[in-house]
């Protein structure tokens, strides 16, 4: 049964990092520019719309961007600033509802089923938020209105960048039905790949399968599946939310069975952890490696250290060490990833990360 009660909404900047300092460096506007990394060495912390379209995005290695895009024009972050226009942008929000979930700097789901302004519905909201953030900020953001988190998400992401997107509840499951599988979100290429395996190419063909087959196919994550091809998303916005920990994983189009090809993705993987971690501005005592196997079966290992860290080196070696103790040559290898908790934002060792953009 769909759920109609709740009005989300889902702000997400457009291409953020990159078109602050496009606003700030007229000279950058209307070029391929990346923020972070360099021609010779590091990753990507984001990209313009201009570079994207020569395939460059953010956690990509710097040379290989160079090499996609040879114009492209690299700049240091400057995430004092971004932070600065992130709590402009927040305070707009404010004005609205203080049903606020902020994700990361540039997105948040906003609950708006009863809002500050009174304005009659959720569509004037995300029109009203759009609006002020460009008045105010110079900056384009795009919006997903929906009934739910799920359907909100998508639609931020359906008529970028300065989009505004609706999905109402009459026609939210004929939208699910009609969705392809590879644009749900939580759905990366390697799962899309292994449901159009099974027949399942668009919500529809999801919706025919029950929740036990979904779950046996794919894991816990099946539970999610039948819930989102339903229209069933219940999880509520949950203002202020305290992150627990913070990770980067990825889903290889194809299995990976070395262990040099291995190491080589952990390094990408660490950098975007760091990455998200200078922007938090914390460190933490638990290294986490998750691995998830060609059969779809999971394990994780981890390591404590005795003080919070925040560097690169730290979260690469440990990273590298618990694979090296883990991995058998001839394992079939489809996700990787990386997580530290036990965060601790107020330890006296969080310092400037060395990070190489």
């Amino acid at each position: 049964m769909l759920n109609s009660m709740r009005k989300i909404i889902h702000i997400d900047m457009d291409a953020f990092f990159a078109s602050v300092e496009q606003r700030d460096n007229p000279d950058l506007v209307g070029k391929p520019v990346a923020v972070g990394g360099s021609r010779k060495r590091g990753v990507v912390a984001a990209a313009s719309y201009e570079a994207r379209q020569f395939g460059v995005y953010s956690a990509m290695p710097s040379v290989t961007a160079q090499r996609k895009c040879p114009d492209l024009i690299f700049v240091p972050p400057r995430f004092d600033v971004y932070k600065s226009v992130s709590r402009e942008i927040h305070a707009i929000f404010q004005h609205y509802t203080d049903l606020i979930e902020p994700l990361s700097l540039d997105e948040a789901y906003l609950d708006v089923t009863v809002n500050k302004t009174r304005l009659a519905t959720a569509t004037q909201v995300a029109l009203d938020i759009k609006n002020n953030i460009h008045q105010q900020t110079g900056l384009t953001a795009s919006a997903g209105v929906s009934m739910n988190k799920f359907l909100a998400k998508i639609a931020s992401d359906y008529d970028k960048p300065d989009g505004l997107f609706v999905i109402k509840p009459d026609q939210a499951q004929q939208f699910i039905d009609q969705l392809p599988v590879q644009k749900f979100y939580g759905v990366g290429k390697v799962t899309a790949q292994k449901m159009e395996s099974l027949g399942i190419h668009h919500g529809f063909d999801l919706k025919q399968w029950s929740r036990e087959d979904l779950v046996r196919q794919f894991g816990k994550s099946g539970h999610y599946f039948f819930d989102v091809a339903n229209g069933q998303d219940n999880r509520p916005v949950v203002p202020h939310r305290e992150r627990k920990s913070i990770g980067a994983e990825t889903t290889f189009r194809e299995d990976k069975n070395s262990l040099e090809t291995l190491n080589q993705s952990l390094d990408v993987i660490a950098q975007e952890v760091v990455r998200r971690v200078l922007i938090r501005n914390t460190a933490g005592r638990t290294i986490t490696l998750k691995i998830k196997f060609s059969n779809f079966t999971q394990i994780t290992r981890s390591h404590s250290f005795l003080a919070p860290v925040n560097d690169i080196e730290s979260i690469r070696s440990s990273a590298k060490y618990l694979l090296q103790e883990t991995f058998t040559e001839g394992m079939s290898v489809r996700l990787l990833g990386i997580t530290l908790s036990r965060l601790d934002k107020s330890s006296p060792s969080v310092s400037q990360l060395n990070l190489n953009f």
